[in-house]
């Protein structure tokens, strides 16, 4: 009963739960990147790519931005659970967490950038279905995620161009 209360104590403090956004964001991130590393600098060297494809050095910070972006977003909809569709929205959010990190298991773990296709329009119509939501619930939480929307729409340009040269 006692560590209950003490878990139910930190989950009403909003500052402690902005934390654990964060961490699920590392969490995520690592995941990613762990099977990102496994092909960055050999597999995904060789591979064709369009002319406009960003340097790598593009990468890491783009994705430390959004991280902690997509992490503050879902942060101000917890905040507002209690509003319509707040609960459904934060289920989704986790949902999305995964997706994220399967693309880059896909794509760079597995090496398929066709299954990574697929994969990438199910996370991007998961981005969009949140941002009308995080938009409804709290206009500054879908502020905070329409540059993820954003870069994940070129993500996926990108994937499809790869696969298509590839």
């Amino acid at each position: 009963m006692g560590e209950s209360l003490l878990r139910c104590a930190m989950l009403n403090r909003p500052w402690f739960v902005l934390i654990l956004f964060l961490v699920a964001s590392v969490v995520t991130s690592a995941i990613g990147g762990l099977a990102t590393a496994t092909s960055v600098n050999s597999w995904y060297l060789a591979l064709a790519k369009p002319s406009w494809n960003p340097p790598s050095q593009v990468f890491g910070p783009a994705w430390t931005l959004l991280f902690g972006l997509m992490a503050v977003a879902g942060w101000r909809i917890w905040l507002r659970r209690d509003r319509p569709g707040a609960r459904t929205a934060l289920y989704v959010y986790a949902a999305q967490l995964v997706l994220n990190a399967g693309w880059s298991i896909l794509f760079f773990g597995m090496r398929s950038p066709g299954a990574a296709l697929v994969e990438i329009v199910f996370l991007w119509s998961t981005l969009v279905w949140l941002l009308v939501r995080f938009w409804k619930i709290d206009r500054v939480a879908g502020m905070l995620w329409l540059p993820y929307v954003l870069w994940v729409t070129f993500a996926t340009t990108l994937n499809a161009a790869i696969w298509r040269l590839n």
